[in-house]
C-alpha cells in the first residue's frame, strides 16, 4: 500500500516549479510507508490480547483492525481531490500529527468503545498519508530521479510488513496491546521535524468540498454495510441483510464526479476482471491472517512472540518473491507472471486447510511462505496490467482504483473470517471453514485473470 498514488499526483507533482532535490523529504515518505505497513501487522497479532484486557468478545476486539481500514477504505479517492485543494506541507503536518495522537488516544483507551473511536480517526488520517506518500516522494526530487526516490517508501514500506509482527510480539509480550500504538510515535515524530524544515511552504489548508464528503459517504456506507454484515451474523444470519445496500451506494457513486473518472477507466481499459482479482487476492490472504493469528494465540497458546515468527513467514515470502515478480513480468509478460502468483497464493493457502493441532509451527509457517510467494510475484505484474491498457493521461486514477480494491480486500477479509464462525468453533472447524473460504476467493483471482485476455480491447 506504501505504492498508492491518488488523483492529486499529477497537479502537486506540477506544483515543483524549482530544480531542487529534497532527499530528506523522501526519507519522510518512507517513514511514513514503514509506520503505515507496521500498523497494518501489529494490531492483527494483539487483538486477543485486547479482546481479554478490555473484556470484549473477539467480534468487538476485531473492529480495532476494521475500525482503521473503513475510513482509510472510505476516503482513499476523496483525499486525493482534497489534496489537489491544499499545501503538501500542511497537510503532512496535519495527517501525521494527528495519527500520532490518535496513537496515543487508542493505547489510553479504558474501554472498547474509545479504543475504536480512535482508529476510525486514525483511519481518516490514514488515508491522507497514504495518498501523500508517493505524491512527496515523487515531487521532492528532479524528474530523472523520481524512479529512485519512489523506490525508498517502496523497499521501507514491505519493511515494516516484516518487522511489524516481530516488534508486536516483542512488545505484547513483555509491554501488553498498550504497547504496541505507542511504537508508531518516534517514527512520527521524525518525519514531522523533517517535514517542518524541509518542505517548502505552499498553501494551506481548507476544508472538503461537499463532493468529496458525498464521495466518502457513500463508500463509508457500503463499505460499513458489509463489514457490519458479515461481523455480526456469527451471532444471528439475519444480520447478513446489511450487506444488500452495498451494491446501489456504490453505484450511485459511479455516477457521481468522483465516481465517474474511475468507471470509465475501467470500461475503456477493460480491467474491471483485473481489479476484482486483486480485491480478492487481498480478502483471502488478510482472512487466513486472521484466523491464523488468533489461532495461534487462543486455542494453540503460543505466545505472541512464536506467533510473530510464524506469521513472518508471509511478507518474507511476498519480499523476496518480488523482486523476481517484475524481472519475469518483463521476460515472460505481466498477465502469466500475475497468474502464476496467484495460483501459487492459492495454493498457499488451499494446504493450510487441513489445519491441525499436530502441525509444528514450521509447518504453517512453509505454507505461509509458499502463499506469501504468490503475492510477491502478483503484485507488481498485476499493477503493470492495469498501468499499461490505462488510457493515456489517466494512470493516476487507474493506479488509485488498484489500490482502492487491495484496500477494501484487506479490509473484507478479517470480516468474512468472521462470517465463517457460523460454520463450528474457532478452535478447529471454523478455522479450517474459514480457510477454505480464503483459499476459495483468493482462487475467483486465478480465473478473473485467466479470462482477462478473453476481455481486452
Amino acid at each position: 500500500m506504501a505504492a498508492q498514488q491518488p488523483t492529486a499526483a499529477a497537479a502537486l507533482t506540477d506544483h515543483q516549479a524549482e530544480p531542487v532535490d529534497r532527499w530528506s523529504l523522501v526519507v519522510a515518505a518512507g517513514l511514513l510507508s514503514f509506520v503505515a505497513m507496521l500498523d497494518m501487522n501489529v494490531v492483527n497479532l494483539a487483538l486477543t490480547d485486547i479482546s481479554t484486557g478490555l473484556h470484549v468478545s473477539p467480534g468487538v476486539a476485531q473492529w480495532a483492525v476494521l475500525g482503521y481500514q473503513l475510513p482509510l477504505v472510505a476516503l482513499l479517492l476523496p483525499a486525493g481531490r482534497w489534496l489537489d485543494q491544499v499545501g503538501t506541507r500542511s497537510a503532512l503536518l496535519l495527517a501525521v500529527g494527528c495519527f500520532a495522537g490518535c496513537s496515543v488516544l487508542a493505547s489510553a483507551a479504558p474501554w472498547a468503545g474509545w479504543l475504536i473511536a480512535a482508529r476510525l480517526l486514525q483511519g481518516a488520517f490514514g488515508a491522507v498519508l497514504f495518498v501523500l506518500m508517493p505524491v512527496l516522494a515523487a515531487t521532492s526530487v528532479r524528474p530523472e530521479l523520481r524512479g529512485r526516490a519512489m523506490s525508498v517508501p517502496a523497499t521501507l514500506g514491505p519493511l515494516g510488513a516484516v518487522t511489524g509482527p516481530v516488534i508486536g510480539g516483542l512488545l505484547l509480550d513483555h509491554l501488553g496491546w498498550r504497547a504496541i500504538f505507542l511504537v508508531k510515535l518516534p517514527v512520527c515524530l521524525a518525519a514531522v521535524l523533517i517535514v517542518r524544515r524541509h518542505a517548502p511552504r505552499r498553501g494551506g489548508l481548507r476544508l472538503p468540498d461537499r463532493g468529496s464528503l458525498g464521495d466518502a459517504a457513500l463508500i463509508g456506507g457500503a463499505v460499513a454495510a458489509v463489514l457490519l454484515g458479515l461481523t455480526l451474523a456469527p451471532g444471528a444470519p439475519q444480520w447478513l441483510l446489511l450487506v444488500l445496500p452495498a451494491a446501489p451506494l456504490v453505484l450511485l457513486w459511479l455516477r457521481r464526479p468522483g465516481g465517474r473518472p474511475v468507471a470509465e477507466v475501467l470500461r475503456a481499459a477493460g480491467t474491471a476482471g483485473v481489479n476484482a482479482s486483486v480485491l480478492a487476492l487481498a480478502a483471502g490472504f488478510a482472512a487466513c491472517h486472521y484466523l491464523l493469528a488468533q489461532y495461534l494465540r487462543g486455542p494453540r497458546g503460543e505466545s505472541a512472540t512464536t506467533t510473530a515468527l510464524t506469521m513472518l513467514a508471509f511478507p518474507l515470502g511476498m519480499v523476496l518473491a518480488g523482486r523476481v515478480g517484475g524481472r519475469l513480468a518483463d521476460r515472460w509478460g505481466a498477465r502469466p507472471t500475475a497468474l502464476t502468483g496467484a495460483a501459487v497464493t492459492t495454493l498457499g493457502l488451499a494446504l493450510l486447510i487441513p489445519l491441525d493441532t499436530g502441525w509444528s509451527a514450521g509447518d504453517i509457517a512453509a505454507r505461509l511462505a509458499l502463499a506469501g510467494a504468490g503475492m510477491g510475484l502478483n503484485g507488481g505484474p498485476t499493477q503493470a496490467l492495469v498501468m499499461t491498457a490505462s488510457p493515456p493521461g489517466k494512470l493516476a486514477t487507474a493506479g488509485s482504483a488498484v489500490q482502492l480494491a487491495r484496500s477494501l480486500g484487506f479490509a473484507l477479509g478479517p470480516a468474512l473470517a468472521t462470517a465463517a464462525a457460523l460454520a463450528g468453533d474457532r478452535a478447529t472447524t471454523g478455522t479450517r471453514a474459514g480457510i477454505s473460504l480464503a483459499a476459495l476467493v483468493a482462487g475467483t483471482a486465478v480465473v478473473l485473470l485467466a479470462l482477462h485476455r478473453h476481455r481486452r480491447t
